[in-house]
């Protein structure tokens, strides 16, 4: 049933039963249906990447359950446990035998009976690169952590009749106060002899640390080292633990004993565990329940859509111009439908055109339908099952987990659809109101009120549709706007300081030769000229210089109309905060329609326009009258749309354009400039470009900006474009010379200036917080937990949050530094840290602390900044960069995190793990060595020169590696070489082919 419904929803004419003639439908030239996935697959090609992609192997593997095939037996097996089972049945040995094959055969994947299941890498690999996968590094390295993990286990069993109590594996002090750890913590483990123990002395009682090159912070004594003891006897370990900082600790207590009659010894081990930190805290913060991939709800396609009422807001403007469709195609539709990541860019970087200036837009477009295919996707991760609705008047009210953090973000004007299990029809509802937890929207009078729904939010498609319309757009700029070439630069020549005498409305750039030249350059600019470029680093006052510039143009020319965009509503609503100097008949802000009122600042309702309560465009000649309009990037495109004359805007301004995407800037320009428009952009190519959420886009070029882009090219060359095309502020406004050198030296070449007000860079000195009263920079070395609760993939990071908390409360105790919650800053990257810390702060009755992502902080500033980097491992065997900090080890999301400090910057994590990326690794050795550093003392010499491309995970496996050998070294395994021997002894071989 489920193939026919996905059938009749792909095909038209519904003739899929023998196969149907209507040319759009994807059925009509040899599609494939998978029955395990429930998927059509239109080609075979298609069907042979979507078998070995993960989607389908998630779905064979049924969530978290293996299969496995035995092709000796013909014969589905759930679970490794299962197969070894299997392979050493008598039944499975026996029809081996009446086979002549050999019964130690390698699984194979039923959802692809070409490929063989790798029980180390747990993984399928095709039969033709079985022999590679074996010899690789990383295969190779699994087989020694097997061969590992089988050593410790044979370690922590009693030997020879000989027992230490805890037989757990373990001894678990729990949770700890900093109180206890710091005067120590002492526990008592028992050997015991048993009645068939031969005599034995104990030679050693060692205690190591969970990481190498780590000491660690437990130890322990024998009173009857080098004793005799007989059976039935019984001897005592004192235990000890002993730490300052709060924080887990690892690590594991060997006692060697010699067999006396023999001199022979041997090992037994005990794993050892302790938490420092608030057990309250931890209570509060534990994970809600374990951490279980969701699963996406079920959807029928097909069947007819009854729709509700459309909300007010989507007829609040008249557009003389519709925004064209740009629909998938259904070629490109086929390549996004595999799980394959690789595969799909190979396939679609095999259809992209030569980027030039005639491709541009058809590059960019294949790229924005990449994007939306993979939003889509993300959106059904907030689908609902069991939903239910109650009425409120005509309308349908749902609360919706997470709609305060926008997670998902749904407007005004949106749809969502809803089916009630084993009905044929969906009902279409649109959204009339968004609260804090719930919405409100209107269905279908044959909605039923008290059944339980599955709910599906649906993409809305408005935003990409505008850069789709502005990127067909043609214009008679493109060259000098897209690809400008030597010649279009903005001035002829660099003005210097005493050129164009100009009277400022902000008399403190007069003292700012850079800012000072960037306005003057710009009153300057030669018509069709490139985009003359604001190069502005952290603090260095960008859009105070734009401003500037705006109201300069304003006063030469009275007839210059301007259009002032920013990619984000925030940075919008500053520029024209900083325009307020204009009167309401001179400055509109322009905001869609569908935005909420109440996040519009109160300053700026004079200059809205607002109908029936909604946000709208006044007529086109009142539009056309304001000297300067301010808007979003993606909503800029309404003056096209509007039917706004071509050339009315003589300057087009985009502050922070870095953040946007390429066509999403452009949806602000193309539509709009016309030969004699001036463009000034204002941003900075190392701070945090566009959020794209599709790798493969962001592969291929949609996560680098047009700012950047264009600062790559001749034009903008540091030499010759300097002053020409572009002018670099240097005049840092914002941090302490502590906080500004380390970025100042990685992203600027040292030459930014601190110009910060002595009172607020210098507030902090002398803080109890510091390790170090003249230097306010702290890197709080703590080793934590990673961890994850029911469906959400977010980490968190209980003992991190723990730390800041306190950081939080020791500065606003401290009166001789007074700091209030608002000029604190929390920066974290994962939005469930997010949550823990603020669960936290209302624990404690702190208010006005702004916790958010690093992307929610650029562009700001705060006295203190707190970062907590969440990510910690404690198997550093499999360390791996990329996986291990995700996207902590990102330059630029470092970059901004660290910059927005002015008086005091305070970071928390796992330096053992921070220490694998090059740029964490040399901040933490700039720390380090400035005595800045709190917690336990690095794991490496920070003295040591850092290699920006070296590979440190390797460097860490190979210390983790030389602690495992050292330790099966005093097991007593001399024949360690052949690891991958020893490992391989419990698995079966591959049957000859």
């Amino acid at each position: 049933m489920a193939a026919q419904r996905e059938l009749q929803r792909l095909c038209p004419d519904q003739l899929f039963r023998g196969g149907c003639s209507t040319p759009q439908c994807p059925l009509a030239h040899g599609a494939r249906f998978c029955d395990i996935c429930s998927v059509v697959c239109t080609s075979e090609k298609i069907y042979s990447t979507h078998a070995r992609g993960k989607r389908h192997r998630s779905v064979v593997a049924l969530g978290s359950k293996l299969f496995l095939l035995c092709q000796i037996c013909n014969t589905r097996l759930s679970g490794e446990g299962t197969w070894i089972e299997h392979v050493n049945s008598i039944d499975h040995q026996s029809k081996a035998q009446a086979a002549g094959k050999s019964p130690a055969v390698y699984p194979r994947d039923p959802s692809n009976p070409g490929a063989i299941y790798c029980l180390v890498c747990k993984r399928s690999i095709i039969a033709n690169q079985w022999t590679p996968h074996t010899r690789s590094e990383a295969h190779q390295r699994l087989q020694r952590n097997v061969l590992y993990r089988t050593r410790f286990e044979q370690a922590e069993q009693g030997q020879h009749g000989v027992s230490i109590s805890h037989l757990d594996g373990g001894l678990d002090l729990g949770i700890i106060t900093v109180e206890e750890s710091t005067r120590g913590l002492q526990r008592q483990l028992t050997i015991s002899l048993d009645a068939s123990a031969p005599p034995v002395s104990i030679s050693s009682v060692t205690t190591l640390s969970g990481t190498p090159n780590k000491p660690s912070s437990f130890s322990a004594s024998a009173p009857k080292i080098g004793k005799k003891l007989v059976a039935g006897s019984s001897a005592t370990i004192n235990l000890t633990f002993r730490q300052a900082f709060r924080g887990r600790s690892e690590g594991r207590l060997e006692v060697k004993f010699k067999i006396l009659s023999t001199q022979a010894t041997f090992i037994i081990y005990r794993n050892l565990r302790a938490v420092v930190g608030n057990a309250a805290d931890h209570e509060i913060l534990r994970p809600a329940a374990p951490y279980v991939r969701r699963g996406r709800a079920q959807w029928k396609h097909g069947g007819t859509v009854v729709e509700g009422e459309r909300p007010p807001a989507l007829e609040a403007v008249q557009w003389a111009k519709k925004l064209p469709p740009s629909l998938i195609p259904s070629n490109l539709a086929d390549i996004l439908s595999n799980d394959n990541t690789r595969e799909v860019l190979n396939q679609v970087r095999a259809q992209l055109p030569a980027f030039v200036n005639a491709t541009h837009g058809q590059w960019f477009r294949v790229l924005l339908w990449v994007e939306e295919s993979r939003m889509v996707e993300d959106l059904h991760a907030y689908d609902i099952e069991g939903a239910q609705f109650t009425k409120e008047g005509n309308l349908y009210t749902l609360p919706v987990p997470g709609l305060s953090e926008k997670r998902p973000s749904v407007v005004t004007g949106d749809t969502i659809l809803a089916q009630i299990g084993g009905e044929g029809h969906t009902h279409k509802g649109f959204v009339h109101l968004v609260r804090r937890d719930d919405i409100r929207v209107s269905f279908n009078a044959s909605f039923k009120v008290g059944a339980r729904y599955t709910v599906r939010f649906q993409y809305n498609r408005t935003p990409i549709r505008r850069q789709h319309q502005a990127l067909l757009a043609s214009s008679a700029a493109s060259q000098r706007l897209l690809f400008p070439i030597p010649g279009f630069e903005g001035l002829a020549q660099a003005i210097t300081p005493t050129q164009y005498p100009v009277t400022l409305y902000n008399t403190q750039i007069a003292t700012n030769a850079a800012q000072l030249q960037a306005v003057k350059s710009i009153l300057q600019l030669r018509t069709g000229a490139a985009p003359f470029i604001v190069f502005g680093p952290p603090g260095t006052g960008k859009t105070v210089t734009m401003v500037e510039a705006i109201r300069q143009i304003l006063r030469r020319q009275p007839n210059a109309r301007i259009l002032a965009c920013a990619p984000s509503n925030s940075a919008a609503d500053l520029l024209a905060q900083r325009l307020e100097a204009l009167s309401t008949s001179e400055l509109f802000r322009c905001n869609a329609v569908f935005r909420d009122r109440q996040s519009l600042p109160e300053d700026l309702v004079p200059y809205a326009f607002q109908r029936n309560n909604l946000f709208t465009l006044p007529p086109v000649p009142v539009l056309q009258a304001y000297k300067v309009i301010v808007t979003t990037c993606g909503n800029a495109s309404f003056a096209y749309n509007i039917g706004m004359s071509d050339g009315h805007f003589t300057h087009i301004f985009v502050d922070e354009a870095g953040q946007g995407s390429e066509p999403e800037v452009l949806t602000a320009i193309k539509t709009v400039a016309t030969v004699g428009t001036h463009v000034v952009l204002s941003g900075d190519p190392k701070q945090l470009g566009p959020v794209i959420r599709s790798s493969v886009a962001r592969e291929l070029g949609l996560g680098k900006s047009y700012l950047e882009r264009l600062m790559e090219m001749s034009v903008y060359d540091s030499q010759t474009g300097r002053g020409r095309s572009f002018v670099k502020l240097v005049n840092n406004f914002r941090s302490h010379q502590a906080i500004l050198d380390y970025p100042n030296e990685q992203f600027y070449n040292n030459e930014l200036q601190v110009c910060g007000a002595a009172t607020t860079i210098n507030a902090l000195l002398g803080s109890p917080v510091l390790v170090n009263s003249r230097w306010p920079v702290v890197f709080h070395y703590i080793s934590g937990e990673n961890e994850r609760e029911s469906t959400s993939p977010s980490y968190f990071n209980i003992d991190e949050a723990t730390e800041v908390v306190d950081y939080i409360k020791k500065l606003l105790k401290d009166r001789q530094h007074p700091v209030r919650a608002e000029d604190i800053g929390i920066i974290t990257p994962y939005y469930a840290q997010v949550r823990k810390i603020r669960l936290l702060l209302r624990k404690e009755h702190i208010e006005g602390a702004k916790v958010g992502s690093v992307e929610e902080f650029q562009g700001q500033e705060r006295k203190v900044i707190i970062v907590s980097t969440v990510r910690s491992t404690r198997d550093l065997l499999s360390y791996d960069a990329k996986f291990t900090l995700g996207f902590v080890s990102n330059p630029r999301r470092f970059n901004v995190a660290i910059t927005r400090a002015q008086a005091l910057l305070v970071v928390i994590g796992d330096a053992s793990v921070l220490s694998i990326d090059p740029l964490w690794r040399a901040f933490m050795n700039y720390v380090h060595l400035h005595n800045g550093w709190r917690g336990d003392a690095p794991t490496w010499d920070t003295n040591a020169p850092v290699q920006m491309g070296g590979n440190y995970a390797e460097e860490i496996r190979d210390a983790a590696a030389a602690d495992m050998e050292a330790f099966m070294a005093r097991l007593g395994l001399d024949d360690y070489d052949d690891a991958e021997g020893q490992a391989n002894m419990e698995r079966p071989f591959q049957e000859a082919e």
